[in-house]
């Protein structure tokens, strides 16, 4: 039987037809008890072991009520039953699929508009005054001004940038590391005002903010399989137009875990050199930085392709 064939064959004996207040709670309540049923089944299961010899019934009883009360709530939201389960495996699809090879975002552009193939960056602490601040540098230049965590706290969020490194490494996308990088697709105006003006570097900043506030409450992320979908999906609406939104959310997930994997090791190390190699999609910690903070303030600035300009 076809799912919408049992959807229209299941409304026919809705008792509490219509779709006001109480023919809405009735399903909802009714899908609620029968759940509770199906648990106590398995109660019963564990209780009684083999001797519950209807037990693979009895599930199966529960699951028809559970599944008749959602298709009535389908049908009274408009809903088709085949869509809602198309829906969902395509959502699990984009969620669980296995990481893979991805396809540059920049490819069809000149070098000079692309992300570097490899970019070299170090972390550079001062920790001499009452609040530690970093310098961030980006194959051989400064990038941005000097970064404090700008909280009560020391969270480490000073070190924030290894997050668009994350980006620019393992989804090939990050706005502000363009910009710092001067690869902004001037060519194209559309591009250079869609993907890599202001509003995009914004986009990416708030999404290091929304998910650094997640992974600082869960350790960030030591030790944790999977980030919470929620988080994700959020994740994907803030990208939605932008030409990331083509990554998955197990993209996002993989590039998440790993970048605060290497965030992790520069926190533990007070800054680090990073190796970011966006031709095979990887991001490196590899070790002390090379110089002081002293010598990096004296370095030249990356400028004049900031996000926005």
């Amino acid at each position: 039987m076809e799912l919408n064939e049992f959807q229209v064959r299941a409304i026919a004996t809705d008792q509490v037809p219509g779709t006001d207040g109480d023919a809405l709670v009735v399903p909802l309540l009714g899908m609620a008890g029968e759940v509770g049923d199906l648990l106590t089944e398995y109660k019963k299961r564990i209780r009684d072991k083999d001797a519950h010899r209807l037990f693979r019934e009895r599930v199966a009883e529960e699951l028809g009520d559970v599944l008749w009360y959602v298709s009535n709530l389908a049908s009274k939201f408009d809903l088709k039953l085949d869509d809602i389960a198309e829906s969902n495996l395509q959502k699990i699809t984009d969620r669980w699929s296995e990481p893979k090879k991805l396809e540059r975002l920049d490819g069809a552009y000149e070098a000079s508009e692309r992300l570097p193939d490899s970019m070299h960056a170090e972390i550079i602490e001062d920790a001499t005054g009452d609040v530690p601040r970093i310098i961030f540098i980006l194959d051989g230049k400064r990038a941005g001004d000097i970064v404090r965590d700008n909280s009560y706290e020391d969270d480490g969020y000073r070190f924030h940038d290894v997050l668009h490194l994350g980006h620019a490494a393992l989804l090939g996308w990050s706005p502000n590391i363009r910009g710092f990088r001067r690869r902004k697709r001037r060519s194209d105006l559309r591009v250079d005002e869609v993907e890599d003006g202001g509003r995009a570097g914004v986009i990416e900043e708030g999404i290091v903010a929304f998910v650094y506030n997640y992974a600082r409450t869960r350790d960030f992320l030591r030790d944790v399989p999977a980030i919470d979908y929620s988080v994700l999906r959020t994740v994907k609406e803030m990208t939605a137009g932008l030409e990331v939104s083509v990554r998955s959310s197990a993209d996002w997930q993989a590039a998440l875990l790993r970048s605060y994997e290497v965030w992790r090791e520069v926190r533990k190390h007070r800054g680090g050199r990073l190796r970011v190699d966006i031709a095979v999609g990887s991001l490196t910690f590899e070790g002390e930085p090379t110089m002081t903070f002293e010598q990096a303030e004296a370095l030249e600035l990356w400028k004049d392709q900031a996000p926005g300009s």
